[in-house]
Order: structure tokens, then C-alpha cells, then sequence
């Protein structure tokens, strides 16, 4: 006999489950696929209706919304999205307008210029932090520092002066740039540098005040963009946990403040893991007073293919 003294259950009222609302009925279920006789709108349709499912729908029809009213739809990339292998993918999402403009990190940059010039990016850190080789190639460090240097005097941005050189001097792969696609088809892509977070920064040419003074045009460049995202723009944070999270949040007031009504738009991260400034400067601060902010977590090179693929199937 215990000492404790029980509840008595006998008098606890309960109800038919008739009379319950509940949150999983049959028609919410997942549906059997068949890739030899189903088709994409079978695929998106066998999905379960719950939760990210549903979250990813809505925001690709947000996406082709924005695009049929004519608002900016901004991708904010870190450099894993083009290490992954995702820029065809985004450069066939700017020519369809499902993409209005790109900001990058500077290793964003270097990744999409290794690429189209020499087909190849992304070294072993590993193996070259030990000899102090790593981020050495001196090929990467010319082009990006003197390019920058060469254009420091100008009114361009970082993103819009590399583009330029990467037509001048026809890189081989400049078809696969998203740098040289955005500015051929006259959609900004804004490129946003830290001082020493880049393997650019540790050669002999690099030029400090260059990088700081295109780097400044660009975030003018995208607090102009971000001024026009009220009342049905979109904008995608897509593995970036620091450096486009706070250029945003920036961006977004000094926008405000030259009164510009920069409300009622849609946010989304899109990342592996959620971290702090993406969900705070991202998602939520920037909707609070109207709008709408996601978060999607995965890994990039499944989910961004599936996002374009859901964005064209409901355009």
C-alpha cells in the first residue's frame, strides 16, 4: 500500500472522438508515387499535406506571385549554394524572372570565378592549412584583387566589376557564372565582403580600400532593390548565417528610413541547421509588422532544386 495519496480518475469526463477536431484525417496522407507513370504535379500532390510540405508549396506560388506583379524576388546566397553545384539551377530561375537579383558573400565571388575561369573551385583546407598553403592559388587572388583595384575609381559594385572582367577577358565558363549571367541579363548581383574572412585577402595585391569601396556601391545597389519589395516582394536567405542576414537588416532600414514602405512582403531561410540571425533577422523582425517569414530546413542541394521545380510547375 503506498503512502502517497492518488488521484481519483473515476471522475474525469471524456468525450466522443465524433465530436473532436483533429489534425490528421485520411486525406492529409502521404500517397504512393510512381515514377514510370506519375508526373511531377502526381509527385507534389502524393506528398503528405503537413507542415514544411505545405510551407514550401506556398512559398513558390508567393514566388510566382511576386513575379506576375512584378516585385523583386532577392536570392541571398552563401558560397555552399555554389559549391554544391546549384548555379545552373539559379541562372535558369533568372532567366525565367523567378529571380530579380542575387546578393552574395565574397566567397560566394570567388567560388562562381574559379568556376568560370578554370572549371573547378573548393580546395581541401585541410591539407593546405598545415603548410600554409591554402587559399594560395595565385590565379583567384589576381583576378578578384586586381580586378578591384582596376575599378576602385568607379561607380561599380563588387559583383557588376567582376562580371565585366569576366566578359573582357571571355572566361571559358562564364556561361555558368551567375555573376556574368545576372549582369547580362541587367539584374544586379550584389557581392558583400568582410575584411579577412576571404582567401583573397591573403595575397600581396590585395587593396583594402577597393574592396570596401565596391562592397559599399553594392549595398547601395541592394538597399535600392530592397526598397521595392513592399506589398508582394520576396527575399530568400539561402546559407548565409552571418554576413547577408545583417547586410539585410541594414538594407531593410535604410530603406525605411527614406520612407520608402517596405511592408507585406515574404521572407524565407533555407539552411541546414536554423541559427540565430538567420531566424531573427530574416524571418522574423523583418515581417513583424506585415508579411510572412519561413523556415526550411535541408540540405541545399536537394531543396533549392525542389523549390525551382515547385516554382515552375505552379507558374
Amino acid at each position: 500500500m503506498s503512502k502517497y495519496k492518488k488521484i481519483n480518475l473515476s471522475r474525469v469526463k471524456t468525450y466522443s472522438i465524433k465530436k473532436r477536431k483533429s489534425k490528421v484525417e485520411l486525406n492529409l496522407l502521404a500517397k504512393v508515387f510512381d515514377p514510370k507513370k506519375d508526373s511531377f504535379s502526381d509527385y507534389l500532390d502524393s506528398l503528405p499535406k503537413f507542415l514544411a510540405v505545405n510551407d514550401l508549396k506556398e512559398f513558390a506560388q508567393l514566388i510566382v506571385k511576386a513575379r506576375n506583379k512584378n516585385k523583386p524576388i532577392i536570392f541571398m546566397i552563401g558560397a555552399h549554394v555554389i559549391k554544391v553545384g546549384l548555379s545552373p539551377v539559379l541562372i535558369d530561375l533568372m532567366k525565367q524572372d523567378f529571380i530579380s537579383a542575387i546578393a552574395m558573400n565574397s566567397a560566394g565571388a570567388i567560388h562562381d570565378s574559379e568556376l568560370a575561369f578554370f572549371g573547378k573551385t573548393s580546395e581541401d583546407v585541410a591539407a593546405g592549412i598545415t603548410d600554409g598553403s591554402f587559399g594560395m592559388a595565385a590565379e583567384t587572388g589576381e583576378f578578384i584583387n586586381l580586378t578591384l583595384s582596376k575599378y576602385e575609381h568607379s561607380d561599380l559594385g563588387y559583383g557588376e566589376a567582376l562580371a565585366i572582367e569576366m566578359k573582357l577577358r571571355k572566361a571559358k565558363n562564364r556561361k555558368l557564372s551567375l555573376l556574368y549571367n545576372a549582369y547580362e541579363m541587367n539584374k544586379p548581383v550584389t557581392v558583400h565582403a568582410a575584411i579577412g574572412t576571404d582567401i583573397t585577402h591573403q595575397h600581396p595585391n590585395v587593396n583594402g580600400s577597393a574592396i570596401g569601396k565596391l562592397s559599399l556601391n553594392d549595398f547601395q545597389i541592394l538597399c535600392e532593390v530592397i526598397s521595392k519589395l513592399g506589398n508582394g516582394g520576396v527575399v530568400a536567405n539561402i546559407g548565409s548565417n552571418v554576413i547577408l542576414p545583417e547586410v539585410f537588416l541594414k538594407a531593410l532600414t535604410v530603406a525605411r528610413n527614406l520612407d520608402y514602405k517596405v511592408f507585406n512582403f515574404t521572407t524565407a531561410n533555407f539552411d541546414f541547421i536554423q541559427h540565430y540571425r538567420p531566424r531573427v533577422n530574416v524571418v522574423q523582425r523583418p515581417t513583424q509588422d506585415g508579411g510572412k517569414g519561413f523556415m526550411f530546413t535541408g540540405h541545399h542541394e536537394i531543396m533549392i532544386p525542389l523549390l525551382a521545380a515547385m516554382i515552375k510547375h505552379y507558374a
